[in-house]
This record gives structure tokens, sequence and C-alpha cells, in this order.
């Protein structure tokens, strides 16, 4: 199984400030995005587990490391991976690459607690927890 996976967006006008850089801010969007289509791409249906499992994944800490900047009506590749996932939490990883020139713009990572619906930390359900520490990339592996 692909310890990574790649999303392509374009960036939108509405995304970017005067002088057509994007907002650092949108960049967490993007992780976001990459967040979603991972699991999408394992089987996981956010939405679903939400709603059949009461368990969301709440961002608990976020960081970019911001190199380059992206500009308006850039194309870019967001690489998402797993970095760990453990009974209550899950750690991702993420490259925005420009995907023409191969260029990493920004890189960053975000971890998760799952908690109910009550906003209580609660374990994250094994049928997803199966999933995703089967993708978790070790340096021997990436």
């Amino acid at each position: 199984m692909s310890k990574t996976f790649d999303t392509l967006v374009r960036v939108r006008y509405a995304e970017t400030d005067k002088m057509g850089v994007v907002y650092y801010g949108n960049y967490y969007i993007y992780f976001e995005i990459g967040r979603v289509e991972y699991m999408r791409n394992l089987g996981i249906d956010y939405r679903r587990m939400e709603i059949d499992d009461d368990s969301m994944i709440v961002v608990a800490e976020s960081k970019c490391r911001y190199r380059r900047p992206a500009r308006y009506d850039d194309l870019l590749r967001i690489r998402t991976r797993m970095i760990e996932v453990k009974r209550r939490t899950i750690h991702f990883g993420y490259e925005i690459l420009h995907d023409e020139s191969g260029e990493l713009l920004a890189s960053g990572e975000t971890i998760h607690v799952v908690c109910g619906s009550n906003g209580k930390p609660k374990a994250l359900p094994e049928k997803y927890r199966t999933i995703l520490e089967n993708t978790v990339a070790t340096s021997s592996s990436t």
C-alpha cells in the first residue's frame, strides 16, 4: 500500500493576497483537503465516520513551514502521509509542491485527537485504526 497520497488543487484568486500570493492560512485548508482525500483513498469516508461511529478527528496541534510562495493559478500537489496512529490520536504530515516544477513550497503536520460528539476524547474505532496503521511511513520505507 502506498505510504503517501497526492491530491492536486489549483490556487484560486480568492486564496491570494493583492500580490497574487497564497495567504498563509490557506495552507491549512490545503492540508485538510489532502487529509480528507488521503482517508477517502483508503476507503474511509470521514462524514460516515462522524455519523456512524460518533468519531471526529479534532485538530490539537498544527505547524507549517513556508519555503516558497504559491501564486494564483498554480497547480499544487498536496502530498499527505500518516506519521503515527495511537489509540486516541492521529498524526499526519504534508508537503505542498508546485506540480510543474516539483519545488517544495511548504511542509507541515497536524495532530488530531479522536473525540465523540460530546467533545470528549475517545478511542479511534479499531476498523479505522487498522487501516491507518498499515499506512504509517517508516524511515526505511519512504
